[in-house]
């Protein structure tokens, strides 16, 4: 509510409006009767608004992938680094293949023994010269060395890593050279298959208010004058030990190519509002807090009336009034700051 304690009628407008209602107090030396101050007025306006939420966050991939070998050995080669970004498919890192390779080779050859293995057998049950015991040994061997074809080209395979998507590489943990385990994280991508989201916290009083599903602005330091649109997408359980404020997700539309840990602003306004009464923040006078003085007219539109105000909260160029205007249809805004209750008025054409 700090804006509220600026607020005045501009300056000069109001010296141009109290200049006409003083216009002939003196007439050729003689001294004639106040005539009524010369105002400007506007509609109120009744309407269901919401409190608009104000919250601080930073910019992030919905995606972030931690990319790891499926099995340890020594980094070959790193092809990328923080920064850079990579489309789908394109090799980002890979181990030393000698070993991989030559482990795949040999379960391979096993395999092939194993078929023929198991073929010889087959006919040798059918002449009835190895018995059905015999030729069941075979038929295992034979899948248990398919099955150790398969385990080593599925590590061949992920003996090199592989983006999963297009996206920007966030992290790099690991060097060329370095004798790595499985699993180790060596990058992290951040992927782009599903944009970008803001994360910010709220504290438990705006976080009730907040459903998935509201509509957001998001205005980012490094983009001053532009507006991104977003949607809460998800709201944390439970407080964050640390903070005490609650995650909450805002889903960014159209914001692809924002570059990660970039800090904004995010309003979000909630589905749920409650009835008030919207005034032109210059008509509001004398703001303290949750309080303020409005000036309307008197049923014959002749004379001001002192209203004072209770504020939910300020909407852009608004007011959001939730007392003190009751049957009132219009408030005054040029001409307020000189008015008085029950003072002579004449509104502007």
């Amino acid at each position: 509510m700090m804006r509220l304690t600026a607020l005045m009628t501009p300056l000069l407008a109001g010296l141009s409006l109290l200049g006409c209602s003083q216009g002939g107090a003196q007439v050729e030396g003689r001294s004639t009767a106040r005539q009524p101050l010369t105002v400007r007025v506007v509609p109120v306006t009744d309407t269901v608004l919401s409190r608009p939420i104000v919250a601080t966050g930073t910019i992030a991939p919905k995606d972030e992938i931690a990319l790891s070998f499926k099995v340890g050995g020594v980094i070959a080669h790193i092809a990328v680094d923080p920064g850079d970004v990579v489309r789908a498919g394109q090799v980002l890192a890979a181990l030393e293949l000698r070993e991989i390779d030559a482990g795949l080779t040999k379960a391979r050859s096993a395999a092939a023994k194993a078929e023929r293995d198991l073929a010889r057998a087959g006919r040798l049950y059918t002449d009835s010269v190895v018995t059905l015991a015999q030729y069941q040994d075979a038929q295992t061997a034979h899948d248990v060395a398919r099955a150790d074809l398969e385990a080593a080209a599925f590590n061949r395979r992920y003996a090199v890593i592989v983006a999963p998507s297009s996206g920007t590489v966030l992290r790099r943990s690991a060097e060329p050279g370095e004798n790595v385990s499985s699993g180790t994280t060596v990058l992290v991508l951040g992927s782009q298959a599903r944009g970008n989201i803001m994360d910010v916290g709220l504290a438990d009083r705006d976080v009730v208010a907040v459903q998935k599903g509201d509509q957001a602005i998001v205005r980012l330091d490094a983009a001053p004058g532009k507006m991104f649109q977003g949607t809460v997408t998800q709201i944390a359980g439970a407080a964050d030990p640390a903070t005490g404020a609650y995650g909450v997700e805002i889903t960014l539309r159209e914001a692809s190519g924002l570059s990660a840990g970039l800090m904004g602003q995010a309003e979000i306004h909630p589905h749920a509002g409650a009835r008030v009464t919207l005034v032109p923040i210059e008509a509001v006078l004398e703001a303290d807090d949750h309080e303020g003085t409005v000036f309307t007219l008197s049923r014959d539109g002749s004379r001001a009336e002192r209203r004072r105000i209770t504020v939910a909260f300020i909407d852009d160029s608004r007011v959001a009034v939730t007392s003190g205007l009751a049957e009132a249809t219009t408030v005054v805004t040029d001409g307020a700051a000189y008015l008085d209750d029950g003072m002579a008025v004449k509104v502007a054409p």
